[in-house]
């Protein structure tokens, strides 16, 4: 160093700085740097170390938050999935109850047409036993009558009305029998 300040003195050296100032600098250096050291440099730590913690809470939280929305997205999907096998099985059941309903209303159909058939043929047996005594009523009239001429005499008594119509009917089925 004394070196240097001879030179110094010696030659005036345009990028060295003369001495004063720059034992001034340097204590201003150390001063700063002092200040710097002890008060400034723990707040930047501090507020360093608050960012750190922050961000590290954050990535935890992050972290719990896509745990959660992956347990919430699981739930949800087996929800779907739940859902979708009950509207399969309600499906299921609704055309098992539609099959049923449809067997049911085609029986009850089979049954009203059975009804009607045989409501039908009794009608038909009815109209004819009418029929039949219409005409046999009819038959008699006349046969009575037709009969009355033949034989000359009136045959007005019932009684023997009935007995000449009842053989009369009688030989008529016996002939239409035997034609069969």
């Amino acid at each position: 160093m004394i070196a240097l300040v001879q030179m110094a003195a010696e030659k005036q050296n345009p990028l060295l700085p003369p001495i004063p100032e720059l034992v001034i600098g340097l204590i201003a250096f150390a001063i700063v740097f002092f200040f710097l050291w002890k008060k400034l440099l723990p707040n930047i730590n501090k507020v360093l170390e608050q960012r750190r913690e922050a961000i590290e809470g954050g990535i935890e939280q992050a972290d719990a938050a896509k745990e959660e929305a992956a347990e919430v997205l699981k739930q949800y999907k087996d929800q779907l999935a739940e859902a979708r096998h009950e509207a399969a099985r309600m499906r299921s059941e609704a055309q098992e109850q539609g099959a049923t309903l449809i067997a049911e209303m085609r029986a009850e159909g089979q049954r009203q047409r059975e009804e009607i058939v045989q409501a039908g043929h009794a009608q038909i047996v009815a109209d004819r036993k009418q029929a039949a005594q219409a005409l046999r009523q009819d038959v008699g009239k006349l046969a009575t009558d037709l009969a009355g001429k033949l034989v000359g005499e009136s045959l007005e008594d019932h009684a023997r009305q009935s007995r000449t119509i009842d053989r009369f009917l009688e030989d008529l089925e016996e002939k239409a029998e035997a034609a069969r």
